[in-house]
């Protein structure tokens, strides 16, 4: 089977999705901004505050990341609503709501929705980080790997806080 070139049609509507994506990661990098200190706040464990505050200014970084990627695109950043990221966040406001407060098992609830919110990040980032190759984005692949890696240390970050004491803690009450 031959490898066909994909027409001028084709590559505009690649071109196309994936902008429309970089603006819905955008959107949900944002709100982050906006969420992580909830988490933060209502966080038992002092690592899990930690993790979650140190995670804000990487997010904060990501934003700006992605400014760059538009930039580079001689697009002006601009953010369509996520509905992905607006559902997992929700998820994450009702186990606070479901939780009671000063408990480990909130903690294991608040863990279970970063990683959530990490794992639809790394799906995001690793797609997006493809696309941009096939488009001959090396510049803005970069730009996105950085980002999937930071994702996938978060996500191990958190997993490790999980197993090394939260969950046990939570076994306990």
């Amino acid at each position: 089977m031959s490898k066909q070139q994909p027409d001028q049609q084709t590559e505009s509507r690649l071109k196309e999705f994936f902008h429309d994506e970089l603006k819905d990661i955008y959107w949900a990098e944002k709100h982050l901004v906006k969420t992580l200190p909830k988490l933060a706040k209502a966080s038992t464990s002092d690592e899990l505050k930690a993790a979650f505050t140190e995670h804000l200014e990487v997010t904060k970084n990501h934003v700006a990341r992605l400014e760059q990627v538009f930039d580079i695109l001689g697009e002006t950043a601009q953010a369509k609503k996520c509905d992905a990221m607006e559902g997992i966040t929700k998820e994450g406001e009702e186990i606070i709501e479901d939780t009671e407060d000063g408990t480990a098992t909130r903690d294991v609830g608040l863990i279970l929705a970063g990683q959530k919110t990490e794992h639809y990040e790394i799906a995001t980032y690793g797609g997006l980080a493809q696309i941009a190759k096939t488009l001959g984005q090396e510049d803005i692949s970069k730009l996105l790997e950085a980002t999937l890696a930071e994702e996938k240390e978060a996500d191990k970050s958190l997993s490790a806080l999980a197993k090394n004491s939260v969950n046990n803690l939570a076994n306990q009450e």
